[in-house]
């Protein structure tokens, strides 16, 4: 009889201790394989949660850039290019420029490619006594936008006034109880009214708009312009020197204020809810990350304990198979069994011991995992979706387990071997 027969048939005789070694070394192994298991469970659903959270505020930003957007259009330009030489001072109290640059700047801006700025919008502008009404006003000569050639056409802010026509504030059409279509004269030149503005409770209420060329023929300043208003595209407080440093290498005679406007308090508010959402998300992530490493601890305690126990457990069990076996080993000695072959014997029991207990706690290991992680994650992720090599850790569970179950069977095995076949037939 071979020693292989022998140990199928002792595992067959005594099922009930084979069983117990077996279920000791599965639930070693399912402890370490569930734990590293669950570990990557919690792994991948932080990814999830993090994700979901970006593409959550992804969302939420194109959402209030576009809000953003559509109200800086609403509320008008927010960027004044202004010649170089221009007080400031002179130009908040009068809110007009009183030095002038070229037209043809507007051009020069518009065909240089800068993205930070767009709806480039020329503007003559000048504080002047209507004749005709005996009342000052304020005039402006004005012009169609002059479109940004590299990128694609959009509505323009302002529609244009046309040659010959003129647009009133609503101060001015209504204390002069002017009609849209009304001819009205203008510093000896006629004018047909164009529109009639709503009142909007600045000083657009005393303004007239007529065509750019003609306010520079009425003002004596053909070919010349005292601002260009554009758009701010990049919407954030943080922008202006960006635009500046930009627009002075277009423009070098000019400089450049940004206009304070509820647009930019709302800019303000995106970014502000920008940076509470990053740091909600900064939190979530530092409280998984915590919360692995309760769970890594945990483990780290847990799983060392129950692999001892579960050795510990097995050793007992090896005693005992030894005890059990003790006639049969005297009797194997005095046939000639060496006690090479008895250590064979023995140590080939613990291995398949560790084998089957090996593979069957990496399928416990895994499965308890997922069920655990589905109800302490709210969510269940699969097998399939797991970051860790499955082939890997089958080998190193049976591996694992294996090495285990044979240092565990080790001294039980010394035991046996060293037991003198005559002692054990005399005493039996």
């Amino acid at each position: 009889m071979t020693i292989w027969r022998l140990v199928f048939s002792e595992i067959l005789h005594r099922r009930m201790n084979f069983a117990l070694g077996v279920l000791s070394v599965m639930v070693a192994s399912a402890s370490f394989i569930g734990s590293v298991t669950l570990l990557n469970i919690h792994d991948i659903r932080t990814n999830q949660i993090l994700q979901d959270k970006q593409d959550e505020l992804a969302d939420r930003m194109v959402e209030l850039t576009d809000v953003t957007r559509k109200a800086m259009l609403k509320l008008g330009f927010n960027v004044v290019i202004l010649p170089k030489d221009q007080n400031l001072a002179d130009w908040y109290a009068d809110d007009y420029a009183s030095k002038y640059m070229s037209e043809d700047y507007v051009h020069r801006l518009a065909d240089s490619g800068i993205v930070t700025v767009r709806h480039f919008l020329p503007s003559l502008q000048q504080k002047i006594e209507w004749p005709e009404q005996k009342r000052k006003v304020i005039l402006v000569g004005t012009r169609g936008e002059v479109p940004n050639l590299h990128k694609n056409p959009v509505k323009p802010m302002v529609q244009p006034v046309p040659p010959g026509t003129i647009s009133l504030g609503h101060e001015l059409h209504r204390s002069m109880n002017i009609k849209v279509g009304d001819k009205v004269t203008l510093m000896e030149r006629q004018f047909t009214v164009h529109a009639c503005h709503e009142e909007r409770g600045n000083k657009d209420d005393i303004t007239a708009w007529i065509y750019l060329a003609e306010a520079q023929e009425l003002l004596d300043k053909k070919g010349l312009i005292n601002a260009i208003l554009a758009l701010e595209c990049l919407c954030t407080t943080d922008a202006l020197p960006i635009i500046r440093k930009e627009i002075a290498a277009i423009l070098p005679g000019t400089q450049v204020i940004e206009r304070g406007s509820r647009a930019l308090v709302r800019a303000e508010a995106r970014n502000k809810v920008e940076q509470e959402a990053r740091v909600a998300i900064e939190k979530e992530k530092l409280g998984r990350q915590n919360l692995r490493t309760v769970r890594e601890r945990l483990a780290s305690i847990l799983t060392p304990v129950i692999v001892m126990a579960c050795a510990v457990w097995i050793v007992l069990l090896g005693f005992t198979n030894v005890r059990a076996r003790r006639e049969e080993i005297g009797v194997l000695r005095t046939l000639g069994v060496s006690a090479k072959g008895i250590l064979v014997m023995f140590l080939s029991r613990h291995v398949m011991v560790g084998v089957l207990g090996g593979a069957l706690g990496f399928c416990a290991g895994v499965l308890a995992a997922v069920y655990f992680g589905a109800a302490l994650e709210d969510t269940r992720i699969g097998i399939t979706d797991m970051d860790l090599s499955l082939a890997g850790l089958l080998v190193l569970s049976v591996g694992g387990a294996a090495v285990l179950a044979v240092i565990a069977g080790w001294i039980p095995t010394l035991t046996a071997i060293r037991q003198d076949p005559a002692e054990v037939l005399r005493e039996e």
